[in-house]
């Protein structure tokens, strides 16, 4: 349920490829079942080939990576939260529209 530009996170690779990174991550935490998260899926595809080489986006499967769900208490789903640096500096809670995320990324990567 992701194009070639996004990322399979996971509890094990997820420190590496995001708390790690140089680059600002968008991370969709969704689930197979979750038809909101469907629909979320396309504005996702299209943010991570907008913003190859500057953001990096992935997807967390929160039905198989219930570690990092957890720990940063993901209650609701789709949430997509913007890490810099390792922190967590923009949460979207539910369907947002596609300029929201484009704003928030163009901010973190500049």
């Amino acid at each position: 349920m992701a194009g070639d530009s996004v990322l399979q996170l996971t509890d094990d690779n997820f420190e590496k490829e995001v708390i790690n990174s140089d680059k600002p991550v968008l991370v969709d935490f969704w689930a197979e079942w979750c038809m909101p998260c469907r629909m979320l899926a396309p504005t996702i595809d299209d943010l991570a080939k907008e913003f190859d080489g500057k953001v990096k986006v992935g997807k967390v499967d929160t039905d198989s990576n219930r570690e990092v769900s957890l720990k940063f208490g993901i209650n609701a789903i789709p949430t997509v939260l913007l890490f810099k640096g390792g922190q967590v500096i923009r949460k979207f809670v539910g369907v947002q529209p596609k300029k929201e995320f484009v704003a928030e990324l163009q901010k973190a990567s500049t």
